[in-house]
């Protein structure tokens, strides 16, 4: 519809019919208030029940043993033994002597300096670049005539996760570049745990089932364990190829690419690719001489373009290298494959666990540093130690204990290991050994020097024969603390709900409208909004219920067997209501009272408040208490729901809903109304215009005929 304001008449159309729709809108405004009201006492509503759920929370703390049953452990000795206790231990004493052995961890130390005579070995740096600073050197004849064999291996050494979706079909995936020759090296590991892999060869010579801790790894690429795996694990694997495959794109600004190893054997091929609209162009590159320790790379007509440095692994271009122009639109890469310098070796452990089998791969630009991280992080359960003075190196368990009586905590096996670290040998420093000692007159054995006994973990500090008491008895200051706690709790979440329910409602501040929120300041407005959500749960009566059902439940005694008559009120413990009936029946402790019933009966205060039973008297305060408060909160989310809630799930939901619908509805007729008024004034806009186009006519006639 075409709008005429004014242009005939001279009046202000727009003005008078916006003047004319505020009065129209009133009731809509009424609506946005109303529904603005109840989204407060929603908010209100789901606010009372965090409070709630969160004192609910504590009562479930309330009714386990272990708030009131807190003990203590004193040694005699604190030099000699140390002790501390559980809930769950018995108030006892322990008498602890003849500690003849304290637990020790195996500890070996290698056979000697790693260095060469004259040199040393730099722990962060490249392995295979200081083959020659060790004392073992391999790949060469000794002054004997014996083939020392080098440690190093030429192969790549790659890894890969498995997520697994089927036990029964565990796949390790592609084989074709897979060195079956050295599975025995694989490093597998499932959810941290080492197993020791073999091929389906080497299983047939040892004429034997798979053990546990062994992975069959057969040539159809499936995995086979020696103990179920199950769905979910995660299996990671670092394995031997024939090679490595890296893709390397070549921009207008690539002057170096670095591959992913270094220690090189061998480039198998280069292959450089260029797409250009679809279209892509394979070439193949070739290594040249060997010039100051840098291999020259040749395009396929010889030229060189760059260098590669086997020891990093980085490729050095120069400016007869192919680039792409900027932007346009031509993609190059190079395809390297090649071999590297790689060596292996594996650690087994006798644990707390079981036993352990860790197989680590090392690539020959790894550092030393990087091996003994390896070993540390491993689950083999070694600690390893490089002294850069001496050259030396231990290797200690984490536990301490002897798991293996009849043989060694530690196990090491491989070459590099052996001779290059020079585990092979290795002096026994500490040996493994269970503490052994006599408690309560009984002679008994640990593997660690820190054990615990019916809920009281004992600590044995240093060997001695005499004898040593720890008695545990019932910590009432802890308990006293927890019963504390829980108080204040319950008084600081009734002063916010007695607060909420007595808030004065001020009738004159309704929510402002866009209108009004106009006219006032952000402090205004504020001040305005504070007032106008006062008071929306004043006198609420399940706010009230809630209040009184668990002052009920504290004043109504505990009546069963487990409680004394002595102890069975809150009042007979030192816990009253406060005199100031403003307070709402904030509770207050007599703390001497408190705790001289802790002391005096500690079983008859736990069952007041935990104590259960068939009818409500037997039942203790924290049960009745939960009752009530769940019951409330039940309530609670009937009116007003929770974050996860549909407005349709609770009452205050449909409201809003209903609400919503009028809004719309009434909207709607508004602009039914306002379309009306300019119809109105459109119609009167239109009558004027040929009013005055008939005066203007009757003018000029009697104008023409003078």
């Amino acid at each position: 519809m075409v709008r005429i304001g004014g242009l005939a008449s001279g009046m202000d159309i727009d003005s008078l019919v916006s003047d004319l729709m505020k009065a129209e809108r009133m009731p809509l405004d009424k609506l946005k208030q109303k529904k603005q009201v109840l989204e407060w006492q929603r908010d209100d509503y789901r606010a009372i029940n965090a409070l709630l759920l969160d004192f609910r929370s504590e009562l479930t703390q309330m009714k386990l043993t272990t708030r009131y049953r807190a003990r203590q452990a004193t040694s005699t000795n604190e030099a000699m033994v140390t002790a501390t206790a559980t809930g769950a231990a018995s108030q006892a004493s322990y008498s602890i002597s003849n500690v003849t052995k304290l637990a020790r961890a195996e500890t070996r130390v290698n056979g000697g300096s790693i260095y060469a005579d004259g040199k040393t070995v730099d722990p962060s740096k490249s392995l295979y670049a200081q083959e020659n600073n060790f004392m073992y050197k391999g790949n060469h004849v000794d002054s004997a005539g014996t083939t020392i064999a080098s440690v190093w291996k030429n192969g790549a050494v790659l890894n890969k996760s498995i997520d697994v979706t089927d036990p029964a079909a565990i796949k390790f995936g592609d084989m074709a570049k897979v060195d079956l020759n050295e599975v025995s090296s694989w490093s597998v590991k499932v959810n941290g745990v080492g197993f020791n892999a073999m091929s389906e060869a080497e299983l047939t010579a040892a004429n034997r089932p798979l053990k546990e801790n062994e992975v069959l790894v057969k040539t159809d690429g499936t995995l086979q364990f020696g103990k179920e795996v199950t769905k979910g694990s995660v299996i990671k694997i670092d394995y031997v190829a024939t090679e490595r495959t890296g893709t390397h794109s070549i921009t207008s600004s690539t002057s170096s690419i670095q591959l992913a190893q270094g220690a090189l054997n061998e480039v198998k091929s280069i292959k450089f690719k260029e797409t250009t609209s679809g279209t892509t162009t394979e070439k193949t590159f070739t290594m040249g001489n060997l010039i100051d320790g840098e291999r020259e790379i040749l395009d396929d007509t010889n030229k060189v373009v760059g260098t590669l440095n086997y020891e990093t692994g980085k490729i050095t271009f120069n400016a007869d290298m192919k680039k792409p122009a900027e932007g346009s639109g031509t993609t190059m890469s190079l395809e390297i494959a090649y071999d590297h310098k790689y060596t292996s070796f594996s650690v087994d452990t006798s644990t707390s666990k079981g036993d352990r089998h860790d197989s680590f791969l090392i690539s020959g630009s790894e550092t030393l540093n990087n091996v003994i991280n390896k070993v540390n992080a491993s689950s083999a359960g070694v600690s390893m130690f490089f002294d850069r003075v001496t050259g030396q190196m231990t290797m200690t368990r984490t536990e301490t204990g002897d798991f293996n009586p009849d043989g060694d905590e530690i196990a090491t096996n491989g070459s590099f290991l052996n001779d290059v670290l020079r585990f092979r040998g290795a002096t026994v420093k500490e040996v493994a050994q269970n503490a052994t000692f006599e408690i309560n007159g009984l002679a008994t054995n640990r593997s660690s020097n820190t054990f615990e006994i019916n809920g009281v973990t004992f600590t044995l500090k240093q060997e001695f024969t005499d004898s040593v008491s720890v008695n545990i008895s019932n910590d009432s200051g802890k308990v006293f603390d927890n019963i504390k706690a829980f108080v204040d709790k319950y008084n600081e979440m009734i002063d916010k709900i007695q607060k909420k329910a007595g808030e004065e409602r001020y009738k004159g501040y309704a929510p402002l409208s866009g209108e009004q929120r106009e006219q006032l300041s952000d402090k205004q407005q504020e001040q305005w909004e504070e007032k106008a959500k006062s008071g929306l749960l004043r006198r609420d009566s399940t706010l009230q219920s809630v209040l009184s059902g668990m002052r009920i439940n504290f004043y109504q005694p505990v009546t069963n067997d487990q409680v004394s008559p002595l102890y069975n009120q809150l009042s007979s413990i030192g816990i009253k209501t406060s005199s100031n009936y403003l307070e709402g029946g904030k509770l207050e402790i007599d703390e001497a009272a408190l705790k001289k019933a802790i002391e005096a009966d500690p079983v008859s205060v736990e069952n007041l408040f935990r104590g259960d039973g068939q009818t409500e008297g037997q039942r203790g305060i924290a049960h009745r208490l939960y009752d009530t408060v769940n019951s409330a909160m039940d309530k609670l989310k009937t009116k007003a729901g929770n974050s996860f809630s549909t407005n349709q799930q609770f009452a205050i939901g449909r409201e809003l809903s209903d609400v919503d619908r009028r809004i719309d509805s009434f909207e709607g007729k508004l602009r039914q109304v306002e379309d009306r008024y300019w119809r109105q004034f459109t119609a009167m806009e239109k009558a004027i215009q040929r009013s005055n186009e008939q005066s203007i006519f009757l003018m000029n006639q009697f104008g023409g005929g003078m």
